[in-house]
C-alpha cells in the first residue's frame, strides 16, 4: 500500500522539489551554484564563466501556437542556451519534448529578415535533464549519465557538437559518500541526499557546497518560502503516492486514471493558491483549458 504519512521536513530542503530546485539554482544571487554544477556536467568539455537567466516561458511565433515552459532557461557568456529540467516521473514522448524545446531555441535565433546575411550562425543549445524516479528506455542498467549529440551512426564520430542532451538518471546513482570520486559525484549525491542530512560533511567543505547548504537550511527560509516549499513538497509526495500505488497494483489503466484524478486535485489546490495557470499546467501536465474549468 502507498505511504499515507505526511511528508517530513528535515533540516535541509529537498533540492528535487520544484520550489527548492528553483530556490537553489534559479536565483540571480545563486547563479554561481548553477554555473558550478553545469561545469561539472560538461566535465571539462565546456567552461562556463557566467550565466544570465531568461524567462522560463517561451512563447510560440504564431497566435495559436502553444508556449514552451522550462524549469530553468539561461544563457552562457558565449551565447550558449541551457535548458535545465527536473523530471520526477516517466512521461510520454519525453525525448520528443526535449527535441521540441531545443528546436524552439534554435529556430528563435533566425532573424525575421536578411537570413542570408545572418548565415545560420546558430549559438549552442543544450538540455540537461535530471530524472528522479524513472529511467530512459533501453538505458544500460549501470549507466546513469547519458551525453547525447549528433554523430555518424557508422563511425561514432561527432557530426555536430553545438546541440546536446544530457540525461542524468538519479535513481541509478547509488554511490555512497566513500565512493565520491569527482565533484559531479558530489553534486549528484547532494541532490539525492541533502534533505536527509543533518550537517555538511567534511568531504563537502568547499565554498560552493557551503553556500548551497546555507541556502537549503529550512530555518533560513522566509515564512512565505516555507509555505511554498511545504506545498511543493506535498504535491511531490501526492504524485509519488499515486505512482507507487499504481506500480504495486500493476494496473496501467488504473495508474492512468489515478494519476489524472490526482493531477486534477493538485491543480485545483494550486489554482486556489493563486499560482499561474501555465505553471500549474507544467507541474500537473494538464492543459490550461482543463485547469480553467476547475
Amino acid at each position: 500500500m502507498p505511504n499515507n504519512n505526511p511528508p517530513v521536513t528535515g533540516k535541509y530542503i529537498d533540492p528535487l522539489v520544484d520550489f527548492a530546485f528553483k530556490k537553489i539554482f534559479g536565483s540571480e544571487l545563486n547563479k554561481d551554484l548553477l554555473t558550478a554544477f553545469l561545469n561539472e556536467v560538461f566535465r571539462g568539455r565546456k567552461h562556463i564563466v557566467d550565466l544570465v537567466y531568461n524567462k522560463n516561458e517561451h512563447p510560440g511565433d504564431l497566435k495559436d501556437e502553444g508556449s514552451a515552459m522550462f524549469d530553468l532557461l539561461c544563457t552562457g557568456d558565449n551565447g550558449e542556451r541551457f535548458i535545465i529540467e527536473l523530471q520526477r516521473a516517466k512521461q510520454g514522448y519525453f525525448k520528443e519534448r526535449a527535441l521540441f524545446y531545443t528546436s524552439r531555441l534554435i529556430s528563435d535565433q533566425a532573424p525575421k529578415g536578411k537570413r542570408n546575411a545572418w548565415g545560420y550562425n546558430i549559438a549552442e543549445v543544450y538540455l540537461i535533464a535530471l530524472l528522479e524516479d524513472f529511467t530512459l528506455e533501453d538505458s544500460p542498467p549501470n549507466s546513469y549519465l547519458h551525453d547525447i549529440c549528433l554523430c555518424n551512426r557508422d563511425t561514432g564520430e561527432i557530426f555536430y557538437d553545438k546541440l546536446g542532451y544530457t540525461y542524468i538518471e538519479l535513481g541509478k546513482f547509488v554511490k555512497e559518500d566513500i565512493d565520491l570520486d569527482t565533484d559531479l559525484d558530489k553534486w549528484l549525491y547532494v541532490l539525492k541526499n541533502l534533505s536527509r542530512m543533518e550537517k555538511i560533511p567534511v568531504y563537502l567543505r568547499k565554498p560552493v557546497f557551503e553556500k548551497l547548504f546555507s541556502i537549503a537550511e529550512y530555518t533560513n527560509l522566509t515564512k512565505e518560502e516555507k509555505t511554498m516549499y511545504d506545498s511543493s513538497l506535498k504535491y511531490k509526495w501526492d504524485n509519488k503516492n499515486v505512482i507507487d500505488y499504481a506500480r504495486q497494483e500493476g494496473m496501467e489503466k488504473g495508474m492512468e486514471k489515478g494519476e489524472y484524478k490526482k493531477a486534477m486535485d493538485i491543480a485545483r489546490e494550486m489554482k486556489k493558491d493563486g499560482l499561474p495557470l501555465a505553471q500549474i499546467s507544467k507541474f500537473t501536465k494538464l492543459s490550461v483549458e482543463e485547469i480553467e474549468k476547475l
